[in-house]
């Protein structure tokens, strides 16, 4: 209440000396607006926001008095952009919808566009960058309209940092590309600057990595040369972006160690232009000028006028009314400042345990890497020479065994995959691969599946489908297929002489795409309300005696919420112990009357007319002698020829000296690893085509396959069938395809 009667007094001796110390013709009036306008820009580009308030608010006054709407639209904008600067966003779309209103009526377009502009910089601060692209639509409408092909280059940046926020980065890349060129035409280094960072940082993200840092290297330069701070600070946190991206993380340290520098330094230069002390000082000075105004004119006309005395006394009570106010103002904000400066402190704080996050969790990244390696490398022997034995006419006494190594061998891949699956959720590092399919097929196909587990503890699987729901969808068939494989698969486990529904019904529509309930009930043994809460966390389970009763590693579930929150869905469980489970998820789904294509199945190499397989040649490189043995033996049964070296050296040279079709390339070796053998052959064999034969997690090394030279990389322990069809395409298929 006191801050509010504050600025009416101080508002009230702004419009008394605008008053009476200007002319009331209306030509002195509009210049005096028209300087004050100015004054008031040259203060916010200088950080003296207080000034800029001030003369901002004594120009309002007189705009008032002689009623030029072109002069209040201008006003409320600048107003409205001040407000913005200092932290006042709410406010500042209030003023500016105003001076919107405005500069509507009075058809004053150009000053529009500015306010459009204006608007859309709030809103993409907000995070609303569909607004902010409705406003910046229609600024650069404006401006084009009026030929100010100069203010269009900012447009066309706020525009594309937008659709970079949006992650459109195909659109943000052509906005980005117009609005260097019209810089370039302008010379507007600033929007150059900031331009090529933003143009750099989409170029990236779409593949093209190495223009991209380069475009981004320029316009940081570009912004170092010119001392554009602003520019400098956004350009040093994309480029740490982008060499995190890139893998160097010494760089990427680096610039953002200089952006945190730079952007404390910003913070301060802007509080201190914020500071209460400098609010204060303006105040007093204005208090000071209007006392002296006010002590002389009431000293010219003592002698004439009695009343003089009331007036001064009034005077001198509302001088001082106001400075014990300024005084009070002075001392709550100083507590104010105090409270920044410790919120200051803490958000250091919280910055370095930040960094030291981000470092645990790219150690995590790296370990699980290596470890998934180094299992994944004899797990490859185990279930090759398992599946060997087993095609081999195993003793009867034997195939039992045999089957139970297999399982516990598919057992361990599939705990190996499910922690992968773990770490690309949590590193947002899932894509989705929308394709058409039968979603009614897809559940039959599952619960199909899975029905032989259910007969074994004596469950029976019922399945609902909605009648007149569409079955044909768009969307990313597998990973629906993981969600009801964990879910079902987990009613099944913790169900025995019971009954599992799995229901399908529509919730709702918007156009052809359709929300969409699944719902898996059981009436098994439920679980405990107070086992609910971290049901949904990786390895977690009901109790010890559940994991040593039921098996399983624990992550089914997290898998499950992550991938439902991927489709952009919500998963709900109800349960209670003893009276079973009801585990529901939603998701959004795209109808569409384009049936599934299916892929049959077959032996590629079974019956092949169009090539000689004797005259085929492959080279493995393995420095794993069971593996040597295991991929050899598999060639052999397609009828391949082979040779095998265990090092990366030997490989160069066999290449070098004979003819190969295929080279199998290990990738971790003793000597040079498979990597640089591979970009050796490459500098003098461009066509030979080399797979990666490797237990490396790929999501983390493809762009080092790509720039190696790889064809195609092979997951190892892999399936038969996508290996067999691999060498078919190499050998076969892609022979046949014309020059």
């Amino acid at each position: 209440m006191t801050k509010f009667i504050c600025v009416i007094i101080i508002l009230l001796s702004c419009s008394i000396t605008a008053q009476t110390s200007i002319s009331d013709d209306p030509e002195t009036i509009q210049n005096s607006i028209d300087f004050r306008i100015n004054q008031a820009q040259r203060d916010i580009e200088n950080n003296n926001f207080f000034e800029a308030e001030k003369k901002l608010d004594e120009a309002l006054v007189l705009a008032n008095k002689i009623d030029n709407q072109k002069s209040l639209g201008i006003i409320y904008a600048k107003i409205g952009k001040l407000q913005f600067i200092t932290e006042e966003p709410d406010e500042a779309i209030k003023t500016l919808i105003k001076a919107n209103k405005i500069q509507r009526l009075a058809k004053d377009e150009t000053n529009l566009a500015e306010t459009y502009k204006i608007l859309g910089n709030v809103y993409y601060a907000k995070k609303e960058y569909h607004k902010a692209l409705e406003y910046y639509t229609s600024s650069h409408s404006l401006f084009e309209q009026d030929n100010l092909n100069n203010f269009v280059a900012e447009i066309l940046l706020n525009q594309g940092k937008t659709y970079i926020a949006l992650k459109d980065y195909p659109k943000a890349k052509k906005q980005l590309q117009k609005s260097i060129l019209l810089a370039n035409r302008y010379e507007l280094n600033k929007i150059l600057s900031s331009a090529k960072i933003y143009f750099g940082y989409s170029l990236y993200q779409l593949d093209e990595k190495a223009t991209g840092l380069r475009e981004a290297n320029q316009g940081l330069k570009i912004a170092t040369d010119n001392k554009f701070t602003v520019v400098l600070n956004e350009g040093y946190l994309i480029l740490s972006d982008l060499y995190e991206f890139n893998g160097n993380y010494q760089a990427a340290n680096e610039h953002l160690k200089k952006h945190l520098t730079l952007s404390d330094s910003l913070l301060e230069a802007k509080r201190n232009s914020l500071s209460q002390d400098k609010r204060v000082q303006l105040l007093t000075d204005g208090q000071t000028e209007y006392q002296k105004k006010q002590l002389a004119d009431l000293e010219d006309q003592k002698a004439a006028n009695d009343l003089s005395k009331l007036t001064t006394i009034l005077s001198i009570a509302l001088i001082t009314i106001l400075s014990l106010l300024t005084l009070s103002l002075y001392k709550n904000n100083n507590i104010r400042l105090k409270t920044n400066n410790m919120l200051h402190k803490k958000n250091s704080e919280l910055i370095v345990s930040k960094e030291k996050a981000e470092l645990a969790s790219k150690t995590k990244a790296n370990f699980l890497s290596t470890v998934t390696h180094e299992l994944r490398t004899p797990l490859y022997a185990v279930t090759g020479l398992t599946n060997m034995l087993l095609e081999e006419d195993p003793k009867p006494e034997q195939i039992q065994h045999l089957k139970s190594l297999k399982f516990s061998g598919d057992y361990l891949l599939t705990f190996i995959n499910d922690i992968l699956q773990i770490n690309k959720i949590e590193a947002n590092k899932v894509e989705i691969e929308p394709e058409p399919f039968n979603l009614k097929k897809k559940i039959t196909n599952v619960i199909a599946a899975l029905k032989n587990s259910a007969n074994d503890n004596h469950t029976k699987l019922h399945f609902e489908y909605e009648k007149d729901l569409p079955q044909n969808f768009i969307a990313d068939q597998i990973k629906i297929s993981q969600i009801l494989i964990n879910l079902i698969g987990n009613a099944i486990k913790f169900t025995k002489n019971g009954d599992i529904w799995v229901k399908v019904c529509q919730t709702s529509q918007e156009g052809d795409v359709l929300n969409l309930k699944f719902e898996i009930i059981d009436n098994g043994i439920g679980i405990s309300k107070e086992k609910q809460e971290q049901l949904f966390e990786s390895f977690s389970q009901g109790s010890i005696q559940i994991n040593r009763k039921y098996g399983g590693t624990g992550l089914g579930l997290s898998i499950v919420k992550g991938l439902v929150k991927i489709l952009k869905g919500k998963i709900y469980l109800n349960s209670e112990l003893g009276k079973g489970s009801n585990f529901t998820f939603e998701i959004p789904l795209k109808y569409t009357e384009k049936e599934e294509v299916v892929e049959v199945k077959k032996s590629y190499f079974s019956n092949v007319d169009e090539v000689d397989l004797e005259s085929i040649n492959i080279l493995i490189v393995e420095d794993n002698k069971i593996n040597q043995m295991i991929t050899k033996k598999i060639l052999n049964k397609m009828q391949l020829k082979c040779d095998v070296v265990d090092n990366g050296e030997a490989a160069v040279e066999k290449v070098r000296n004979q003819f190969y079709d295929v080279v199998l390339m290990d990738i971790h070796m003793p000597g040079i690893s498979g990597l640089e053998a591979t970009k050796l052959i490459r500098d003098f064999n461009k066509d030979i085509t080399i797979f990666a034969l490797t237990a490396v997690t790929l999501e983390d090394k493809m762009h080092e396959f790509d720039e190696a030279g790889f064809d195609d990389i092979i997951s190892k322990p892999f399936k038969q069938e996508d290996f067999e069809k691999k060498l078919f395409n190499a050998l076969i298929v892609d022979r046949k395809k014309p020059v």
